[in-house]
């Protein structure tokens, strides 16, 4: 089963191989043949279209696990010589239907490149003979931004984030989600762990296993599917998914919130077990307390309570748009500066 990307958009130049492949797992090919494209009678366009979205099997090494989840694993790896981050989508027993639901929303933003969102090199579902598992869906390259994540800097760092820092994160998250919502793509699990921090001290946007394509997305009721198959984080996610309604943009707004917060006061946003949390916050509004003197004691915590309120609104009509929590976040880095 070949990717759906646009083939002419995978492949980043740095990745580029040359025209004389060698054997490789190709979604033109019958696993396990050996071929090469000939040199003569293609022109270099037409050699990066059919290769764009091809994994060349002997190029790839992978080096050392870094993480695993529900639906797959991820390696250092090493691709045409580039540190590279490999996922592995596996079969889940349970929901074989949510795993490939995995698999293909991992590649809805892969066509994209931006500063503030993990870029994808390559991907297929085609896997050599020699190389065959079983359990494995399909095969993500991604480009490698480290191990580091937000959940880990607010968590488990022993020096505290100075309030500069933690705002300029927060902001690299909205310009991330302004991006990808200007091309109707709905996140849908953000949260600290779906953060990483790469080189230059710049927030990428990771893990898009939830994510949705909106048919249509300048109004609220716009999206093309309910929910989402895989659910996603119930303490960051939308009190309107928590009930089954449309997913929409908005929802990326409310889990960005919660986000924001734990960036904020460094604490954990609910305690106690999971339904009684889930109702609370679907019927009573539950929302972590924006109460102390981390949001009272200053015009800096007054500002950020604010955009708080606003993004985590329980009418999604109410929230603000990625663009414009851009420019809340800034109001919120003016306010720093004189403090």
């Amino acid at each position: 089963m070949p990717s759906p990307i646009p083939v002419t958009r995978l492949l980043p130049r740095e990745f580029y191989p040359s025209v004389n492949l060698g054997p490789c797992s190709s979604p033109l090919e019958r696993p396990g043949k050996d071929w090469a494209v000939p040199a003569q009678g293609f022109k270099p366009r037409s050699v990066l279209k059919l290769w764009s979205c091809v994994i060349n099997w002997p190029e790839l090494q992978l080096l050392q696990p870094i993480g695993s989840g529900g639906f797959g694993s991820v390696y250092k790896g090493s691709y045409y010589g580039k540190t590279v981050a490999v996922k592995k989508v596996k079969k889940c027993t349970k929901n074989k239907l949510a795993s490939k639901h995995s698999f293909w929303s991992e590649l809805n933003a892969a066509h994209l490149k931006h500063d503030n969102i993990v870029r994808v090199v390559a991907a297929t579902t085609c896997i050599p003979d020699n190389l065959e598992n079983r359990d494995n869906i399909g095969t993500i390259i991604m480009e490698y931004t480290g191990t580091t994540t937000l959940q880990q800097l607010i968590y488990g760092s022993s020096e505290p984030l100075d309030m500069e820092t933690r705002v300029k994160y927060c902001k690299d998250i909205a310009q991330g989600l302004h991006f990808l919502h200007s091309h109707c793509i709905a996140h849908l699990d953000l949260k600290p762990a779906n953060v990483l921090l790469a080189g230059g001290d710049v927030c990428k946007i990771a893990d898009f296993g939830c994510s949705q394509k909106l048919e249509r997305c300048k109004g609220v009721r716009s999206a093309s599917h309910r929910g989402c198959h895989l659910g996603g984080t119930y303490t960051h996610r939308a009190p309107e998914l928590l009930r089954g309604e449309t997913a929409t943009l908005k929802a990326d707004i409310y889990s960005f919130a919660i986000t924001f917060w734990q960036l904020i006061t460094g604490e954990q946003p609910y305690s106690g077990d999971r339904q009684p949390v889930l109702y609370a916050v679907v019927a009573y509004d539950l929302r972590p307390a924006v109460t102390g003197r981390v949001f009272n004691g200053s015009p800096v915590g007054h500002t950020c309570k604010a955009v708080l309120c606003m993004c985590w609104h329980k009418n999604p009509g109410e929230r603000p748009s990625a663009k414009e929590l851009i420019g809340q976040i800034e109001i919120v880095q003016d306010t720093l500066k004189t403090k």
